[in-house]
């Protein structure tokens, strides 16, 4: 009988873990990984005979131009509702907002069609983390969406205002909270995520002379280039690598800032780094190497801008090889060689939307949501362009710029204030 109960229990532990593991969640920017990449997506391939069908949409979570965090069956957003910042809670299945949190005010950014929330949540556990548009970083208990710490950039580190306000996605790494307040003072600073104590800032150095310094509009990733655990990060002044355990800055590179926005996050892999901005600013490959008790970045190769350039689209690495919209504004699909920065393909190919495409990766494939409203997938294969499909909601009001999300067999799509869910199972 103690047998068969301890059996019985043992089985429903190795279930409920492997029911963990496989949940097909996407808890932050760019999915669980930061790398764009959705787990589990279960998506069907054949779009050109079987387009995506709308299943439902839903309004009430304000307007924004930030994507989304999805976890179990609840997704978290932000968006600008008057002129205050919120971030959403809503139940999916019956697509009711459980809770509505304000963060901080809505930024003017000057004109009517550009106006909402740039910045995903991140949630961790039983908590939520975000960057107000006004700049400060904040902590919601993720069930009640109750404050649970909230800290001022301009307050605690004399941060000024950015043109579209901020836009980063906070990195939560183990016990600790990163983020950019971009000040003199505090370039990035660590916090602990349960506390909001701060544990190191790093200040901002003479990073050269192109762009502006300025925290950005990029989000940060882990990287153990040169053997050095590390946050790199795309800053106003181009690209950083600060030390995980004390914020030391390892190095810097400043030729992919430019003198407007910097925006695509950073592709890590190994001891390479790949960034790029947009406004005619190119893009390179680094190398990362140990350099005493610190880390050097060397320049692999430099694309100037009219071979590759990314606006706000991002950037996917895959088997070596780095898919993107290329172009300020374009979206012009290409496929670039990691190591050597040889275009396989994309020097001729247009697209089939129009403006800026935001791209994630889904089981081989690559999702283009293009600004005009276009939703295309195209094969990653270094081997040829391969587009597979193309669908256009009956909603694309305004520049579509949200980054899209696949779990589950469902594709969801942020459009201003409202949210699309379409069916992409396989069956």
């Amino acid at each position: 009988m103690l047998f068969r109960v301890i059996a019985a229990t043992t089985l429903m532990v190795c279930l409920a873990v492997s029911a963990v593991a496989a949940d097909p969640c996407w808890p932050q920017w760019r999915g669980a990984d930061r790398d764009g990449k959705a787990i589990g997506a279960n998506m069907r391939t054949d779009w050109e005979q079987n387009p995506p069908q709308q299943a439902w949409s839903m309004e009430g979570v304000g307007i924004g131009y930030g994507s989304m965090a999805i976890v179990g069956d609840r997704l978290y957003t932000t968006g600008y509702v008057g002129k205050k910042e919120m971030i959403s809670a809503v139940d999916l299945a019956s697509r009711k907002v459980l809770w509505k949190t304000p963060v901080g005010e809505a930024v003017d950014m000057g004109q009517p069609d550009w106006y909402g929330s740039r910045d995903t949540p991140t949630v961790d556990g039983q908590r939520i983390y975000a960057v107000a548009s006004e700049g400060a970083a904040v902590c919601l208990d993720l069930a009640t969406g109750k404050v649970v710490w909230r800290k001022s950039f301009a307050k605690e580190f004399g941060s000024g205002k950015q043109a579209w306000g901020y836009a980063e996605s906070p990195l939560i790494d183990g016990d600790v909270m990163i983020c950019t307040p971009g000040s003199e003072k505090a370039l990035m600073v660590a916090f602990d995520k349960s506390t909001g104590k701060e544990l190191w800032r790093t200040p901002y150095g003479n990073f050269g002379e192109t762009g502006k310094s300025e925290a950005g509009y990029s989000s940060a990733i882990v990287s153990n280039g040169g053997g050095v655990k590390q946050y790199v990060q795309m800053t106003g002044k181009g690209a950083v690598g600060v030390r995980a355990k004390d914020g030391k800055l390892l190095w810097h590179y400043n030729k992919v800032a430019n003198g407007v926005a910097v925006i695509p996050t950073p592709l890590v892999e190994g001891d390479n780094v790949f960034v790029s901005s947009g406004y005619q600013a190119g893009a390179a490959l680094l190398k990362l190497g140990k350099q005493g008790d610190g880390v050097k970045a060397e320049e692999v190769y430099f694309l100037d801008s009219k071979d590759f350039q990314n606006h706000h689209g991002q950037m996917i690495l895959h088997e070596g090889h780095v898919y993107a919209g290329r172009g300020h504004g374009k979206g012009f699909p290409v496929c670039v060689e990691l190591k050597t920065g040889e275009i396989k393909w994309g020097e001729g190919e247009r697209g089939p939307g129009g403006g800026s495409a935001a791209v994630i990766f889904v089981d081989g494939h690559l999702i283009f949501r293009y600004q005009d409203g276009v939703v295309a997938l195209i094969e990653a294969t270094p081997a040829a362009y391969n587009l597979k499909g193309t669908f256009t909601p009956d909603f694309t009001e305004g520049p579509n710029w949200a980054h899209p999300v696949v779990c589950d067999g469902k594709l969801y799509l942020r459009q201003k204030g409202r949210i699309m869910c379409f069916d992409v199972a396989a069956k």
